[in-house]
């Protein structure tokens, strides 16, 4: 595959404790191809949260390059990597980051407000993709009144609304239990099968195991970069409700 969504080259970040400098990142490289599941692992104080907020475009590298569908973002001054954010990048959070007071309907929006699109092209967008994560009876429901596996599929639907190029996912499942936990990971193979590009942050071996690719980060730098052989779900037949 020569097409890349995302291109790395010696990504580094230093960030200054005091007088001391520290390299939460020391010379990165890697790509990623479209429709790649990937899962990026390692302990605390590895990197991943600084490599997870660098192609989140929440943060520029101290050195290298980080290229994403051609555009180099390492180059860019905030309100461009907020605007690359909003329009290539789905966010899904452990803590599911939405607005309390506000239904699974317009929390869906958010995204495509801040893209600026019409009121009733936004509103039909929304509720097809709170559709597409099996949420289209949900739709006029606050946050407190869903399950937390429920709350977690408005925030992977708001994630998806703008069909970003990755969805970026950080502990996804963190906040639920078992059950609830590997009902949001069919979810995530169903939109791997359907073509989305999927990058998750996580510790849990049992979490990376769903991906195609798990790559391990310690001390800054990649220690190994690996297919999985027998992902979990791979051969499965999915219930779970999506629709391409």
């Amino acid at each position: 595959m020569n097409e890349t969504v995302i291109k790395i080259r010696d990504l580094k970040k230093t960030y200054l404790m005091g007088t001391m400098k520290v390299n939460a990142l020391n010379g990165v490289s890697f790509d990623i191809h479209p429709n790649e599941y990937i899962a990026i692992m390692g302990p605390s104080g590895s990197g991943k949260s600084t490599l997870m907020n660098m192609i989140g475009c929440l943060d520029t590298p101290t050195e290298g390059t980080y290229v994403l569908n051609g555009n180099d973002v390492s180059k860019l001054d905030d309100g461009e990597l907020a605007q690359a954010r909003n329009r290539e990048i789905g966010f899904v959070f452990q803590t599911f980051n939405l607005l309390p007071r506000t239904d699974c309907l317009s929390n869906v929006e958010l995204p495509l407000i801040y893209a600026g699109m019409k009121t009733q092209e936004r509103r039909k967008r929304a509720s097809e993709t709170l559709h597409k994560v099996g949420l289209g009876d949900r739709m006029d429901h606050k946050p407190n009144e869903l399950s937390g596996g429920q709350r977690q599929r408005v925030a992977i639907a708001r994630a998806l609304v703008n069909d970003p190029s990755i969805l970026l996912a950080d502990e996804p499942t963190g906040n639920l239990d078992t059950k609830t936990g590997d009902e949001i990971m069919r979810l995530f193979e169903g939109l791997y099968r359907n073509g989305n590009t999927i990058i998750v942050v996580t510790h849990e071996q049992e979490i990376a195991d769903h991906a195609r690719r798990i790559i391990r980060l310690r001390d800054g730098v990649i220690e190994t970069d690996e297919p999985v052989s027998q992902p979990v779900l791979a051969n499965a037949d999915l219930d779970t409700a999506i629709v391409a």
